[in-house]
């Protein structure tokens, strides 16, 4: 995207500090119970500024949905720290929990499932308003006309029902309602992944427009790497629960310093079917969470692995440029590019 990322010194439009998500799991083996933990999310920090849009990915569960959905508390986190303009989410209830959340909602990567069969159209993207006491009853016709509009839908719509719509619609629906109180930030949980290609791009350039009208920030959750680099300013990435790597999406995708993140840019298909790439894919199976390796957890599956990575996990280390990697070697793998 055109937007540049803040400024040293501009204040985070969100900080997550230290966010983890634990789930208990029980398991039986004959007459013994052991109960245990999946370490879903664990530590994750993340800042987003004003206007900016940063890439969340990775491999499929390694936890990059369920902290978007920790974030907004839509599941509890076990532990950490939400703060959005500044105030911490998790220290909130009630009527002031539902007031913060007019600053802050999600787009889903299902567009079937994410609306209500039974409910119109009009209902649907003017539920938030009416939940947030910003509209009256006599307002949702015009309302939700205006929301379709903005969309790219036709304002009749507001009287039909999910069924009859496609899935780029659907999803279109979805956005309509996620921008209908104004939010400063949008979670975008995978959500183009479920549609056509040719739908696609339509709402990549949808949420585009809608980010320059507005001045949205975006947290976009994806394990496209092509569209990443296409409409993140930042991009972080995430193994086994935590970020491994993090920085400027040009400086990611053209200098990786983690080997995770390498091999998921090497596994990208090239688009000339005459180039042929030279591909070092990962050797084994990612982790369980429920037994996350001691020292890096990416150790088991990485091409440098050494004594010091069994015995020392690898801090996500502040560089000048702003691109940080958990590897004791990320300089090594950066040149070895």
């Amino acid at each position: 995207m055109s937007i540049p990322t803040a400024a040293a010194g501009a204040t985070p439009l969100l900080q997550v500090r230290g966010l983890k998500k634990q789930f208990k799991v029980t398991r039986r083996s004959g007459m013994k119970v052991r109960h245990e933990l999946v370490k879903a999310v664990d530590g994750v920090d993340l800042t987003i500024y004003s206007g900016e849009t940063v890439g969340l990915v990775g491999e499929s569960g390694c936890g990059k949905s369920t902290a978007g959905r920790a974030i907004l508390r839509l599941i509890e986190p076990t532990s950490g720290e939400i703060l959005l303009n500044g105030v911490d989410l998790r220290s909130l209830r009630g009527e002031a929990l539902r007031q913060a959340r007019k600053d802050i909602n999600i787009v889903f990567q299902d567009p079937f499932a994410a609306l209500d069969p039974r409910m119109m159209i009009r209902d649907i993207v003017t539920e938030p308003l009416l939940a947030h006491g910003m509209i009256s009853r006599n307002d949702v016709p015009e309302r939700a006309k205006k929301l379709l509009e903005t969309v790219g839908l036709r304002p009749e719509f507001a009287a039909r029902y999910p069924h009859e719509f496609s899935g780029g619609q659907r999803q279109r629906i979805g956005i309509a309602r996620a921008i209908a109180t104004n939010p400063r930030l949008i979670i975008l949980d995978e959500p183009i992944s479920a549609l056509d290609i040719s739908i696609r791009a339509q709402i990549l350039n949808l949420l585009e427009d809608l980010q320059e009208t507005n001045g949205l920030s975006y947290l976009f959750i994806a394990h496209d790497l092509s569209v990443v680099r296409h409409i993140c300013d930042r991009v972080a990435v995430m193994y086994l629960g935590a970020i491994v790597e993090e920085g400027p999406s040009d400086l990611v995708f053209t200098s990786p310093r983690h080997p995770y993140t390498r091999a998921l840019l090497e596994a990208i298909p090239a688009a000339d079917p005459d180039i042929r790439k030279e591909r070092k894919l990962l050797e084994g199976d990612v982790p369980s969470p429920l037994d996350i390796p001691s020292g890096c957890r990416f150790r088991k599956r990485c091409p440098l692995a050494a004594a010091i990575c069994e015995s020392e996990s690898p801090a996500l280390l502040a560089a000048v440029d702003g691109h940080r990697a958990a590897c004791h070697f990320a300089l090594d793998s950066a040149n070895s590019r």
